[in-house]
């Protein structure tokens, strides 16, 4: 398991030890290890059916796990009902009081904690300045748009300051430009407000966009853990090179320094090889492509996207797979065209399979 370096020496807040979960004969969570650190936001991140969620609901206590320990600042919370557990969580719809004003949601949670009058309009407006929505105080969730009322729900869970606080697809029902945007506001806000955060996502560019780690899960266990860059950069499988971000695959065998495929025979970093079966991941931003017969791949333009700043490129070999290509060169390409594809070894990771 990978810890994040700017992590590694900070207070364990939550801690799952040997967590499992099996409804019947299908098991949903396999002795899931994990520790979350204090003031990091964390992002669990997989396909459906990983698991993420039901890790999710046994942190919070809608669920019980059929074995294992949650500890949260040390203390176990295995066992401890959901309303007496020091965790704050944001829904995706909302779930805000559409009777009560902004200032009135967010002082909800302080209100039932008995706190003074003087105290709750303190926090309450602290809290409103940090997700800049002052001026909306005394508005009815129905006067807000999308964005806002989810900076609210966030600001009436920041409010109490709880020991935890878990998003479950916050920005899911989101447009697009509103995702980006939102994104990074809650970076500026787990940023001021020091906050421990688990954050629920099947948008790899979320994950990589928002976490300090991302968490990534398939099939009840922990496939992968680490920063954002190292999931990306350093995939320890082909299902997270596939996961997350785009991945073109050679699929061969080890020989010395090279590796051995249907579609020739290809370099490797020198040393430390072990033979037997392998898979050779390049990134698209990785791959050059050049006229046919420069060596390397050959195949034709299937097509070609363009996207601003670079244009995406699909070859196929002659095999029928599909490589892609992101390119800043202006080249035109024609649907059809022959060419060929090569990169740098070292911008490639061999991963045994």
């Amino acid at each position: 398991m990978t810890t994040h370096a700017s992590f590694s020496t900070k207070k364990v807040k939550l801690q799952a030890q040997k967590v499992a979960k099996s409804y019947g004969q299908t098991q949903v969570l396999a002795d899931l290890d994990l520790d979350v650190y204090d003031g990091e936001l964390l992002t669990l991140l997989g396909p459906s059916g990983s698991g993420k969620t039901t890790l999710l609901q046994i942190v919070c206590g809608l669920v019980e796990p059929t074995s294992g320990r949650l500890l949260i600042d040390g203390k176990d919370e295995t066992w401890t009902p959901v309303h007496q557990r020091d965790i704050g969580v944001v829904f995706q719809n909302y779930a805000l009081f559409p009777h009560l004003t902004v200032e009135e949601n967010i002082a909800f949670p302080l209100r039932m904690r008995r706190l003074p009058g003087n105290e709750i309009n303190r926090k309450v407006k602290q809290v409103l300045e940090m997700v800049e929505l002052g001026h909306v105080a005394t508005r009815l969730p129905r006067a807000l748009s999308g964005g806002q009322q989810q900076r609210i729900a966030l600001a009436r869970c920041l409010v109490y300051q709880p020991s935890v606080i878990l998003m479950d697809e916050p920005l899911g029902a989101l447009d697009r430009q509103l995702r980006e945007t939102m994104q990074m506001e809650i970076k500026r806000i787990h940023r001021e407000s020091g906050a421990t955060i688990i954050f629920v996502t099947h948008d790899q560019e979320e994950a990589l966009a928002l976490s300090d780690r991302i968490c990534l899960m398939n099939e009840g266990k922990i496939a992968q853990i680490g920063s954002p860059q190292e999931i990306y950069e350093r995939p320890q499988s082909t299902f997270v090179a596939e996961f997350i971000g785009l991945s073109n695959i050679l699929d061969g065998q080890v020989h010395g320094d090279s590796l051995h495929t249907r579609h020739g025979i290809f370099p490797l970093m020198a040393g430390g090889q072990q033979a037997g079966n392998a898979a050779l991941v390049i990134r698209p931003e990785h791959m050059r492509l050049g006229a046919r017969g420069n060596g390397g791949l050959e195949g034709q333009v299937s097509e070609s996207v363009y996207a601003g700043s670079e244009t995406r490129v699909v070859v196929t070999l002659a095999g029928g797979e599909k490589f892609i290509v992101r390119s800043s060169a202006q080249t035109p390409l024609r649907i059809g065209d022959h060419v060929s594809l090569d990169w740098d070894v070292a911008n490639s990771r061999l991963l045994a399979v």
